[in-house]
């Protein structure tokens, strides 16, 4: 079965201004962002790909925007499956005012039980993108054969359970992976099981420096803004 290739969109307006945007619309890439986007092609360049997918969002369609013009006989598939988790009446709130809604420590420690109120559970979100990989799979293997590799550009929620679905990992252990802007993250997948060949890799190791301010301790819903 193929290998996917699941890129986290470049970093967001959203991501520096510390909201969780969900399905907010005129979401873009900040100058960084852009620039994360601009390096894609290059990051790509010795692997072919059958077939792009991206999230309808505009963060990620921005994202995939440099490397499409660099390789113009690609057309890139919408799949609303792998769009952000609707956060519902959370979308586009500051995650410190978040921070304190009670709902929040369900988030991070029991995620299977997590609904958002007006929006989506955190198990329909990750059932949805599950489904959209399987179905990719068989399409791009029909199409283009066993050993073909494809690209999803998604959200890091999305990606993260992916990961954990591939692991086999219960979604309470999701928050315990990491996957940061314009990050590229390798499951290839075969009759038995999936196999993680890269998690997370931005070839950028500075998010690892130590930092003026230790790190939280809970996980950033949405995914974080990656290294400052």
């Amino acid at each position: 079965m193929p290998t996917l290739l699941l890129v986290r969109h470049g970093r967001s307006t959203a991501n520096t201004e510390g909201l969780l945007a969900g399905w907010t619309p005129g979401v873009a890439l900040d100058d960084r962002g852009a620039a994360q986007a601009a390096a894609l092609p290059g990051r790509l360049a010795e692997l072919p790909l059958a077939e792009v997918v991206t999230s309808p969002l505009q963060r990620c369609r921005e994202t995939l925007r440099p490397l499409l013009e660099a390789r113009p006989g690609l057309t890139p598939h919408t799949d609303d499956r792998i769009g952000e988790c609707h956060y519902g009446d959370w979308s586009g709130r500051k995650l410190t005012e978040l921070k304190d809604e009670p709902l929040m420590e369900v988030v991070q420690a029991h995620p299977s039980a997590a609904a958002f109120p007006g929006g989506e559970s955190m198990r329909a979100m990750q059932t949805r993108a599950a489904e959209a990989v399987r179905e990719w799979n068989a399409r791009v293997e029909r199409d283009h054969g066993a050993d073909a590799v494809y690209l999803m550009c998604s959200h890091g929620d999305i990606i993260k359970s992916l990961v954990a679905d591939a692991l086999g990992l219960h979604l309470d252990l999701f928050q315990r992976i990491s996957v940061e802007p314009c990050s590229i993250t390798a499951i290839r997948y075969t009759r038995l099981r999936p196999f993680l060949v890269r998690l997370g890799d931005t070839g950028d190791f500075a998010s690892l420096a130590p930092r003026e301010e230790p790190p939280a301790d809970d996980a950033t819903v949405g995914g974080g803004a990656g290294a400052p």
